[in-house]
């Protein structure tokens, strides 16, 4: 073999963008937004059904910026795990869930990626947690969620449900109510959306059965939707006014912005409900006067906020210049 010939070799081998957006993703001295693009980039690669010689790469290199102290990055890793639908996450979600020194915000974003992966082997875990009355509010209430989704995912009672086509490919913290013979009764699904005497996850299932009504943006049922969901930031479970605020996020509908303002605002609110507020008004970037009333919290007294905003700010850019992905993408992703 030639010198030329072994060099070519050596250059194809390195065609892979991985090891780059890990150094990005793991650096505590790049902006915290371009660690997120880096983040996003390495989501696409895990996610890729079926996996490809470089999941498992993109995976290990996204469970290594764990070691970050940054909350909000350390809960966005554990969301994108949950998303891949490979079982390589579990160790890494399941280490995050179980370090009780671990922020609260980040343990609920692992419990719901167990979840999300319908990983059967997690179900004593997530029992133990959800029973554990020691344990904080936010992971319990997410370890029971992820209990009911996984039996959901993997039993029979989802066979006889027909569910509305989403508009979302994301893996929810749980399927929305089935379709009615007619069609759904807003209000109706708003009781039960507010009812703290219901379980948690058909409350759940009521938020994303509105969240698909209000998608497309010009549905009859979108605007009054979204009026029913912003109802939600009325309930004394932080958990669910943050899952409100992340189906706004996914909406980008305008009707959503005078109640994402206003949970920003309110700085009695939880910090975990404040931040996915920022994030949901970063992907309504576009619309007057959103990126102003971002930068009045670049120096807000809560680092999860004060970070929520950058990244937002940062999405709110890329949403005006109409690029194709929040992404950092240096090289194509060498095929298997």
């Amino acid at each position: 073999m030639s010198p030329s010939a072994v060099d070519t070799s050596s250059a194809e081998v390195d065609t892979s963008p991985i090891p780059a957006l890990r150094k990005t993703l793991t650096s505590e001295t790049e902006p915290l937004a371009r660690r997120f693009r880096a983040l996003f980039s390495l989501k696409h690669v895990a996610c890729l059904q079926p996996p490809t010689e470089q999941s498992l790469p993109a995976i290990q290199a996204i469970a290594a910026a764990f070691a970050s102290p940054s909350a909000l990055l350390k809960h966005e890793l554990a969301y994108c795990l949950g998303q891949s639908k490979n079982l390589a996450c579990v160790p890494y979600l399941r280490a995050v869930l179980e370090d009780k020194n671990e922020d609260a915000m980040c343990r609920h974003e692992a419990a719901e990626a167990l979840g999300a992966l319908g990983d059967m082997s997690s179900l004593d875990t997530l029992r133990g947690l959800r029973d554990d009355e020691g344990e904080v509010d936010v992971v319990r209430e997410t370890c029971d969620l992820a209990v009911e989704r996984i039996l959901w995912e993997t039993g029979d009672g989802r066979k006889g449900e027909k569910l509305k086509q989403s508009d979302f490919a994301s893996i929810d913290p749980a399927p929305p109510l089935p379709m009615a013979t007619q069609q759904p009764s807003i209000p109706d699904l708003k009781q039960t959306l507010l009812d703290p005497k219901l379980p948690l996850f058909q409350r759940y299932r009521a938020m994303f059965a509105l969240r698909d009504l209000a998608s497309p943006p010009d549905l009859p049922t979108a605007v009054p939707a979204v009026h029913a969901l912003a109802e939600g930031f009325k309930d004394s479970s932080a958990l669910f006014r943050h899952e409100i605020a992340f189906v706004f996020g996914q909406l980008c509908h305008p009707a959503s912005i005078p109640s994402l303002t206003a949970t920003l605002k309110d700085l009695k609110e939880a910090s975990m409900v404040r931040h996915e507020a920022a994030e949901a008004l970063g992907s309504l970037g576009e619309e007057e006067g959103v990126e102003e009333t971002l930068r009045l919290f670049l120096n807000d007294p809560e680092k999860v906020v004060r970070d929520s905003v950058i990244v937002a700010l940062d999405m709110a850019e890329y949403e005006k210049n109409g690029e194709m992905e929040y992404a950092l993408l240096p090289e194509p992703v060498a095929s298997a």
